[in-house]
């Protein structure tokens, strides 16, 4: 394939329109026009002789060949993206605001001191550290990246995946007072829970090794704080799964006791998204290498 940087925007574009969802939405995000953005699709279609797009009134489809092409130069775009972020990288010292976007408890617990440190060996580099636990618009709020624990979904960001949380079950001595304690997921499902929001609310999926367990639950307290949730543990309001930074100092205390400790829950992946760029700056290569070698160290 030409390299030429016509058939690069071709490309480009072209990756734009699929993840946009639209010729029209491509076209806003590429700061162009609709008609400019279906010129370069139909002329990228006229050089391979391929039809990529079946293009209706409500809605764009990939065709196989578009369906291959995308994945490729998807491929291929991120990786000419980090080869020249290396090579600027050279001289490219960080420097200048950073703004990110944390989750509320993990932002709180886990991230400040990586953060401190990052800042220690970037000292022209300052932070705006903003606690959210729903995914940014960066563009219109300015965040340069985010950290999300939970799946990512967001088609027009770049997400890498820098590790996981694993999560456990827990209960307060009082919850347990007068009652055997569980031994199966199914004793479990007797017992008052508490639900975290946006993971589970009334199911709670648990493994053990290659066996799965789907089990329902009955909340007492709904929440979208794990702060909330392990201070409502404490008190021996229901039972939590919950991440197992989150409940290691209630185990050393006595204070919570963690139920059957051959179960869990699935991991929790980590990422830190960013939007896609032709050319992302040093303190935001630094920022993510950082954020990468911190969650590394969880368990």
């Amino acid at each position: 394939m030409s390299t030429s940087p016509d058939r690069l925007l071709l490309t480009q574009t072209f990756i734009r329109i699929v993840e946009a969802g639209s010729l029209s939405a491509a076209a806003a995000q590429m700061n162009t026009s609709q008609p400019t953005i279906s010129r370069r699709l139909q002329a990228l279609e006229r050089s391979l002789g391929l039809s990529l797009i079946l293009r209706s009134t409500h809605a764009l489809r990939l065709t196989e060949a578009g369906a291959r092409y995308y994945t490729r130069a998807r491929e291929l775009a991120l990786a000419w993206s980090e080869f020249e972020s290396d090579l600027r990288g050279a001289v490219d010292e960080p420097q200048g605001l950073l703004r990110v976007v944390v989750p509320h408890a993990f932002g709180q617990n886990h991230l400040i001191g990586p953060m401190a440190a990052f800042l220690a060996r970037h000292p022209r580099v300052s932070v705006e550290w903003l606690l959210h636990d729903t995914p940014p618009d960066f563009v219109a709020e300015g965040i340069d990246c985010a950290v999300r624990v939970g799946e990512v979904s967001d088609p027009a960001a770049v997400a890498i995946r820098i590790g996981e949380v694993p999560r456990v079950l827990a209960a307060a001595p009082a919850l347990l007072a007068g009652r055997a304690l569980p031994q199966t997921p199914e004793a479990l499902a007797e017992m008052p829970w508490l639900a975290l929001l946006p993971f589970y609310r009334k199911e709670v999926r648990l493994q053990r090794g290659s066996e799965t367990h789907l089990l329902a639950i009955e909340p007492r307290v709904t929440t979208d704080s794990l702060y909330a949730m392990r201070n409502a543990a404490l008190l021996g309001v229901g039972v939590v799964l919950a991440s197992e930074w989150l409940l290691r100092d209630s185990f050393a205390s006595g204070e919570l006791i963690q139920l059957l400790p051959e179960w869990h829950g699935a991991p929790l992946p980590v990422y830190v998204t960013y939007p896609y760029a032709a050319f992302y700056p040093a303190k935001l290569r630094a920022f993510v290498e950082a954020m990468r070698d911190t969650v590394r160290l969880l368990g």
